[in-house]
């Protein structure tokens, strides 16, 4: 009987791991749970359609390690994820990145960080540390660098300045609160992670914070943060927000305005920028990102005028200026691309 399960005061924990052509990177994160000083109560592994030899491999060890796996059609992390609480029954889901892995002691901080007495509580969180592809220490304490109020409890435009920064590999979040609010949405490939705690906060669910690194996130070129899924969640995640927080002239409450668009825009502009310079194979659509940011900012009437006249310049600079002449501008005047059009 696991650690976990002799404390009947203790809630039950699952570890899920999503996995997707991750046979490079997993069996770290699978031994980073096994490791733990309190084992979870059910381990599982979702493979999220993976190439037949990605999945043998994990079926090799599966036979090393006790986990059980979950095969379904690529959709995607979230979607893995989402199958993966579905077919478990603990108490507290405690996500794991297939790259990324726990430190010894993370389910038991996580466990002992649970107020005794919150029934809003939807989740606990803590510091991590970045590490590189091969799991080698870079930063000690990334949420110490990272601006924003920890825990999350302020006014919702501070959610919407930037990014969150809670990392499910470094969460423990309620199943209750988890299912209340529908799980991941499916439609995001990066950015699904601030939608879910921001759509917990909204339902006035609670969240807390311990002040402790308890999990290393490796950052390597194949992450989904270096990818164009990325960009293309960006753009998504920012149309929801848009569509869902519109400026409230009455209260002069600005989220587009105040919020959006300094998280977002300088974004926007940087990724269609760099992809013309580079010749990028995804310039084109990358550059329309851009093109379809300027027309929503054109058609706020609480943008400064300014600014509209510089991102409409952008875009039409980068979609139909030949390259060539643009990085003949950019090195007459010295000035950075991106710098010569954002404030």
């Amino acid at each position: 009987m696991s650690q976990i399960s002799e404390r009947k005061n203790r809630p039950t924990v699952a570890v899920i791991i999503p996995f997707y052509n991750g046979a490079d990177w997993v069996e770290r994160a699978i031994k980073s749970v096994m490791e733990q000083t309190v084992q979870p109560n059910e381990f599982i592994i979702v493979n999220d359609g993976s190439k037949p030899e990605e999945r043998s491999a994990l079926g090799r060890l599966a036979e090393q390690y006790p986990f059980s796996i979950i095969d379904k059609e690529n959709g995607g992390q979230g979607s893995a994820r989402n199958v993966g609480v579905a077919a478990s029954t603990s108490d507290f889901i405690s996500l794991l990145d297939q790259d990324d892995y726990y430190f010894p002691d993370h389910i038991r901080d996580l466990v002992d960080a649970i107020p005794e007495s919150d029934s809003r509580l939807g989740f606990v969180y803590a510091d991590l540390c970045a590490a590189d592809g091969p799991g080698n220490i870079m930063h000690s304490n990334m949420l110490r660098q990272q601006p924003g109020m920890h825990p999350k409890q302020g006014h919702i435009a501070d959610l919407l300045r930037r990014d969150l920064f809670i990392l499910p590999s470094a969460a423990l979040i309620r199943r209750t609160a988890f299912d209340a609010v529908g799980g991941f949405d499916e439609q995001f490939m990066g950015y699904e992670d601030d939608d879910l705690f921001l759509r917990m906060f909204r339902a006035g669910f609670t969240n807390h914070f311990l002040d402790k690194p308890v999990t290393a996130w490796c950052q390597h070129t194949g992450s989904t943060s270096w990818s164009v899924k990325m960009s293309r969640s960006r753009w998504r995640y920012f149309k929801k927000l848009v569509a869902s927080f519109p400026d409230d002239y009455f209260t002069k409450v600005y989220f587009f305005r105040d919020c959006l668009v300094p998280r977002f825009g300088h974004e926007f502009v940087r990724e269609a920028a760099k992809a013309v310079k580079t010749s990028s194979p995804n310039q084109d659509e990358l550059v329309q990102i851009l093109v379809e940011y300027s027309e929503i900012v054109s058609a706020s009437s609480s943008i400064d005028r300014r600014y509209k006249k510089r991102i409409r310049l952008m875009a039409w600079a980068l979609s139909s200026c030949p390259r060539g002449l643009l990085l003949v501008a950019r090195k007459m005047t010295g000035l950075p691309l991106v710098g010569r059009f954002v404030a």
